[in-house]
């Protein structure tokens, strides 16, 4: 054989192993393990780490299904881009991302229901600590990598400014009806507790704006889809059926390993944990909500890998959104379903303060990103925030018996609400055009999609 021919071969090797499909078969084969294992103990429910699966065999097979499944989720949300609103396929991957923790919540909703006293605060705990993780961890740290990439992916959203921790990612202007609806249902948070319990109210007025939302976002103008490589750019290209038809396989397979691989994954490191002696408790609002968020923060991870920071951000915002309407407020429903009559589902008083705190977190991080973008010192500061409570909260348990550790702890739950209440104010108060540009904004866009008309573009907000 001439050195040509090999040559020629070795090129052709290449080319096959570039190409899209060569991803999707490894993404699914990662998810190989865990659907055999899947099946072999019975199915849904039936995988416990500690009981009939090492809890470190259960973490790796169902953490690499997970990777797998994530990549496969955003390619699906890249290639819906072509047919439907960006907005509307974000939304979507949102949800599925986020689907784990519906299910981890409306487990504990639907003990509470069945009489069991704990359950309730236990809900609450997953759904806050799930709520802090995202923003905490998540808006703070795909900001960070966004910048830190930035060299690399040549992202024009990054832009490089003067002062300490000054340089910025820049957001997309559209992103104003999220932030606007996000900032809604967080005023409304702050109203729950007073109630004692999450109930048919919240219901109503939660699920309703999440439904306004999606009303609104799915009637947008479907743009020409961002220049894709790859995979997405792969089954752009097929036939309107056939792309179709592989958005939905997409969906609903990613949707389904992320849906029964998570809890196996959070049950196994919660064991893991718990032979290192972390208190079961702490597990449940942080560990645990960790692995049900990882599928999102992978997949936005990989948005940012492409420079595709701006449909990153509008995945975390959306997924902050539909926990903050949707998730909590089904928790309602499935409770009543549980308890056989309408009902609210009842916390108590250390839990109430979570969702202050929450909802505080939450307030100062839209007052951070009210002007469309968020800076470096902004991202350190959220994640420097976050640590710190978290890191002080464990140390109270793990140093203080009770009742002294939940004195303690309920108060650096508040302290740390005023905190964040007084920067969020802050930057509003200074941020108020930003605001009026905000609402202005997301106006106009609701007007257009529910055939009201439009109003003229607002000038640009400093």
């Amino acid at each position: 054989m001439t050195a040509g021919h090999v040559a020629a071969r070795t090129q052709l090797m290449s080319t096959r192993l570039r190409h899209p499909l060569v991803a999707v078969v490894v993404a699914l084969a990662l998810t190989g393990p865990w659907i055999a294992t899947f099946f072999s103990y019975g199915g849904y429910g039936t995988v416990h780490p500690g009981e009939n699966i090492a809890p470190l065999v259960a973490v790796l097979v169902a953490g690499l299904s997970i990777l797998g499944a994530a990549f496969l989720l955003a390619w699906a949300a890249e290639t819906a881009e072509k047919d439907v609103p960006q907005a509307f396929a974000i939304a979507v991957l949102a949800v599925l991302a986020v689907a784990p923790e519906y299910a981890v919540d409306a487990l504990y909703a639907w003990e509470a229901g069945a009489g069991s006293v704990s359950a309730g605060n236990l809900a609450v705990a997953n759904m806050t600590g799930a709520n802090r993780i995202l923003i905490g961890l998540g808006w703070s740290g795909i900001a960070l990598l966004t910048i830190y990439r930035a060299a690399a992916t040549n992202d024009p959203a990054v832009e490089r400014r003067s002062g300490v921790f000054g340089d910025a990612v820049t957001l997309d202007r559209d992103l104003a009806t999220e932030i606007t609806f996000l900032l809604v249902a967080t005023a409304y948070a702050f109203f729950i507790p007073l109630s004692g319990g999450i109930g048919p109210v919240d219901t109503v007025f939660l699920v309703c704006l999440f439904v306004l939302y999606v009303s609104i976002v799915i009637r947008g103008d479907v743009e020409p889809p961002e220049a894709h490589g790859g995979v997405a750019a792969y089954f752009q290209k097929l036939s309107k059926p056939r792309r179709i038809g592989a958005v939905f396989a997409g969906f609903a397979f990613s949707g389904a390993i992320i849906f029964t691989a998570v809890h196996p994954f959070a049950e196994g490191l919660e064991t893991l944990g718990l032979q290192y002696g972390i208190p079961e408790f702490f597990m449940i609002q942080w560990l645990a909500p960790l692995a049900s968020e990882s599928p999102e923060l992978i997949v936005v991870a990989y948005l940012v890998s492409k420079a595709r920071s701006t449909a990153g951000f509008n995945a975390l915002i959306s997924s902050k959104l539909n926990q903050w309407t949707l998730l909590v407020g089904t928790l309602a429903v499935v409770y009543s379903v549980s308890a056989g009559a309408i009902g609210t589902l009842s916390f108590d008083a250390k839990q109430a303060a979570e969702i202050w705190i929450t909802a505080a977190q939450s307030f100062f991080a839209i007052a951070i990103i009210v002007n469309f973008e968020i800076k470096v010192r902004e991202a350190v500061g959220l994640l420097l925030l976050f640590a710190a409570q978290v890191l002080t909260e464990f140390y109270i348990v793990r140093t203080y018996a009770e009742p002294a550790a939940a004195e303690l702890s309920m108060t650096v739950l508040y302290a740390f609400t005023v905190v964040y209440a007084l920067l969020g104010i802050a930057l509003f108060v200074k941020r108020r055009r930003s605001v009026d540009e905000l609402v202005r904004r997301t106006i106009r866009t609701g007007r257009t999609a529910l055939g009201g008309g439009s109003e003229p573009r607002p000038e640009r907000a400093d």
